[in-house]
């Protein structure tokens, strides 16, 4: 049976290799404590690594859809004031149209009512026009300034805006006026014109087809209100479900990569203890030499 002779150099570099050893892990254990992180270099723990990579990856694109939802409740919020006060505003003037039925409606009260109706105008005009971010919130996709121009002709540019909320969701935040507006002769801004022309010249027919016209034009723009508001509330639920993906993210990420500091800070005391003890046994084994023995 072959024997094997174990020398004093031997029994230094193995007792060295064990302090090296014992003074890595401790000295692992303090930069763990110093930094609050159990993952400093992905030689850490590979596997761990890859998954937080993989964590952040998808917060990242969480983060997105959070700020893609702030954008549309933005855009959507915007739109469904627009086409409240645009509803509130087409409802008036068939109020005032209809004051101009009353048997006691004289040429001077149509001319007043025909005055509000044009100042109405103008208002509904503007509300079209609305911009968000500097662009107009009706204008499609249009690079300029204004949806319709002073005619109530619609000069934007028809297209589709989405916004991605959802990993399979994307919601639409534009609509088309065209749809709950028209356009030119055909248009809410025409039938608004026209009411206000009937009133003044007295003409029963114009004033009976610009009441239907306006009763038609406020079911159109309440629709849109409605389209609107479904939106906006797939949006909000699609936000709500990212800001708690965003959360399981965070508190996943910290699990793999924050250190336990009460843990961290027994297997210090633990590491200190059991290199002290490696210390000094070390001392004891490599202490005795040739010279030792001479004396």
């Amino acid at each position: 049976m072959a024997t094997f002779r174990v020398t004093q150099s031997m029994i230094s570099h193995r007792s060295l290799d064990s302090l090296q050893l014992g003074l890595g892990r401790l000295a692992k254990v303090q930069e763990q404590l110093s930094t609050g992180r159990v993952l400093n270099r992905p030689s850490d723990s590979p596997t761990d690594t890859t998954s937080a990579m993989r964590i952040r990856s998808a917060y990242t694109r969480t983060e997105q859809y959070i700020r893609n939802a702030d954008d549309a409740v933005g855009r959507l919020g915007l739109a469904d004031t627009t086409l409240g006060t645009m509803g509130d505003q087409v409802r008036r003037v068939r109020e005032l149209v209809q004051q101009s039925r009353s048997g006691a409606s004289s040429t001077v009260s149509r001319e007043a009512l025909a005055t509000e109706i044009e100042q109405l105008h103008g208002s509904l005009l503007a509300d079209a026009n609305t911009k968000y971010l500097d662009r107009p919130i009706f204008g499609g996709i249009t690079a300029g300034t204004d949806a319709y121009d002073d005619t109530g002709t619609f000069i934007g540019v028809a297209g589709t805006i989405g916004r991605k909320v959802g990993s399979d969701v994307t919601v639409r935040v534009d609509l088309d006026p065209t749809e709950f507006l028209g356009s030119g002769p055909t248009s809410v801004f025409a039938a608004v014109e026209n009411a206000a022309l009937a009133l003044r010249s007295g003409d029963e027919a114009g004033i009976n087809t610009a009441l239907d016209q306006l009763s038609g034009f406020m079911n159109d723009i309440n629709a849109a209100r409605a389209t609107v508001g479904a939106r906006q509330a797939q949006v909000e639920r699609s936000q709500a479900a990212a800001e708690d993906a965003k959360v399981d993210l965070t508190s996943r990420l910290t699990d793999l990569e924050n250190v336990d500091v009460a843990a961290a800070s027994i297997d210090l005391k633990l590491q200190e203890m059991a290199y002290q003890a490696a210390l000094a046994a070390t001392a004891r084994v490599v202490q005795p030499s040739l010279l030792d023995f001479l004396r």
